[in-house]
C-alpha cells in the first residue's frame, strides 16, 4: 500500500491501535494498548457526545454509574481545544463517587494515592486531563507504550486501526481483537458481571493480575 503524503499515520507492516482520547477509558480501550507498543491517540476530531472521551463507568452496588466531566459547548472544536467547564465541583464529586464505589475492593487503598492528587488538580483541558490519569494506569499495568497525538484529522485512515468509533458506550462496533472475561467485582453477586467498565474498576479489583486480565482479552 503505498503512502499518502497527507496522512498523518507513518507506513508499517502491523496497524497499530487509533484510539479517541478517554476519561478513565474501559477495558477494551486498555486491552489494545496491552497488544502494542505504540499507539495513535486522536486530537483533531470534533468533540463527540455522550462517548468515552468525557465519561467514564463504574460498578456500585445499584449497577452501573456514569461519571461525566462537563465541558464547555465545541463541538466545532478540534478535540485537543475542549475546555473542561469550571463549575458543579465535578472532580470532588467524581472522587468521591469512586471512594464509595471501590473503598471495599482489594486494591483501591494500594491506587488510591496515586489517583487522589489529580482529583485536586485544576486542568483546563480534557486531553490533559485524560492524559495525566492515563500515564497513572500504563504505569500501574506497566505497560510502555509510545502514545502519538495525531497531527491532522483523516476520516478514513488505512495505515492504522482505527478504533474511535469502535469503542463507545452505545451500540459499540464488532472489534475482532477484543473478548469479555470476566473477573472478580465486588458487587457481582448482586449485579452480576458487569462488563467493560473503566480500568479503574479493573485494576481495584484485580490489582497487578490487571494484567492478565489485559493479556486474555486480547483474541490473537
Amino acid at each position: 500500500m503505498h503512502h499518502q503524503a497527507q496522512s498523518p499515520f507513518e507506513e508499517g507492516r502491523e496497524k497499530v491501535p487509533l484510539l479517541a482520547t478517554a476519561y478513565l477509558a474501559p477495558v477494551q480501550h486498555y486491552a489494545h494498548l496491552y497488544r502494542t507498543r505504540k499507539a495513535y491517540e486522536e486530537h483533531h476530531e470534533h468533540y463527540v457526545k455522550q462517548t468515552y472521551r468525557n465519561r467514564c463507568y463504574i460498578a456500585t452496588a445499584d449497577g452501573p454509574m456514569a461519571l461525566t466531566i462537563p465541558v464547555e459547548h465545541g463541538e466545532r472544536l478540534p478535540i485537543h481545544q475542549l475546555r473542561i467547564a469550571d463549575h458543579g465541583r465535578w472532580q470532588t464529586v467524581h472522587w468521591n463517587a469512586l471512594q464509595t464505589a471501590y473503598d471495599a475492593s482489594p486494591f483501591f487503598e494500594y491506587y488510591e494515592d496515586d489517583f487522589r492528587p489529580l482529583y485536586t488538580e485544576r486542568f483546563e483541558r480534557l486531553v490533559d486531563f485524560n492524559a495525566a490519569l492515563q500515564r497513572v494506569v500504563l504505569n500501574l499495568l506497566e505497560l510502555p507504550v509510545e502514545l502519538q497525538p495525531t497531527t491532522a484529522y483523516e476520516a478514513s485512515p488505512t495505515t492504522v486501526f482505527d478504533l474511535r468509533t469502535a469503542i463507545r458506550p452505545k451500540h459499540p462496533q464488532p472489534d475482532a481483537l477484543f473478548r469479555i472475561v470476566p473477573y472478580y467485582q465486588v458487587f457481582a453477586s448482586r449485579t452480576g458481571f458487569l462488563p467493560n467498565l473503566s480500568i479503574v474498576d479493573l485494576l481495584f479489583n484485580m490489582g497487578p493480575e490487571a494484567r492478565l486480565v489485559l493479556r486474555a482479552s486480547i483474541t490473537n
